[in-house]
């Protein structure tokens, strides 16, 4: 069976590079080749293909553009499926491809596509309602999600993060509770709890919020 594909990626060597691979296929048909993702919207209501191929990043604002589609086309367009290529082997790109479900969705680093066949039998596995996520951003979100379980943070509640989160912003027990409808005395609570949860104890010598704010940030990354 001819399954008919939409390409979507911005730079025009890596596009040509891509339709030059999926054209040596005689049961794959480029239908429409695109810069962005407005270009990609379109293509996709004109051509109604069986699978889109789309960067992860791409105008107007290359941030997430091609979660972007994937998320819109499972909504507009389930049975489309949507192999999103990228040079990051972040987890996070892929969590947010997986969120609605793994049926018909593909993550693979651009790196690669260059092996033998690897595209073509993406697509060929999206179009089936199949999934393919590289092994490299696999690893990636297991270590994430072990580093996530491993830290302190992980025991809290989503209030008790919240709470952290503003104090982190530096903010005070009543500026706390004022951003996030709560008395102060509820505040007061929640930082108790969240302190005994992250092993701070009361210490003259040690700031126990200075700490618990260090550790939000050592897991934000920042």
């Amino acid at each position: 069976m001819m399954l008919r594909v939409v390409i979507a990626e911005d730079s025009l060597l890596i596009r040509e590079g891509v339709e030059r691979v999926l054209s040596r296929d005689p049961e794959l048909q480029v239908v429409a080749a695109c810069a962005d993702l407005p270009e990609l919207l379109a293509a996709v209501e004109t051509h109604q293909p069986d699978v889109v191929v789309t960067d992860v990043r791409m105008p107007p604002t290359s941030s997430d553009e091609g979660i972007q589609a994937a998320t819109k086309l499972r909504a507009s367009r389930p049975s489309t499926g949507v192999v999103v290529l990228s040079q990051y082997a972040e987890p996070s790109y892929a969590t947010m491809l997986l969120a609605g479900g793994s049926a018909g969705r593909a993550y693979l680093l651009k790196e690669r596509v260059g092996e033998p066949g690897q595209l073509v039998e993406a697509v060929r596995a999206v179009a089936r309602g199949g999934s393919i996520i590289d092994p490299i951003v696999v690893e990636g979100i297991l270590a994430d999600s072990m580093k996530r379980r491993a830290s302190p943070l992980a025991t809290l509640t989503p209030r008790e993060r919240d709470v952290l989160a503003q104090i982190a912003q530096g903010k005070s027990n009543a500026a706390v509770g004022e951003t996030l409808y709560l008395s102060e005395k509820s505040v007061e609570k929640h930082i108790s709890v969240l302190f005994a949860k992250l092993g701070l104890e009361s210490t003259p010598e040690v700031n126990r919020r200075v700490l618990a704010v260090l550790l939000y940030l050592a897991e934000q990354g920042g």
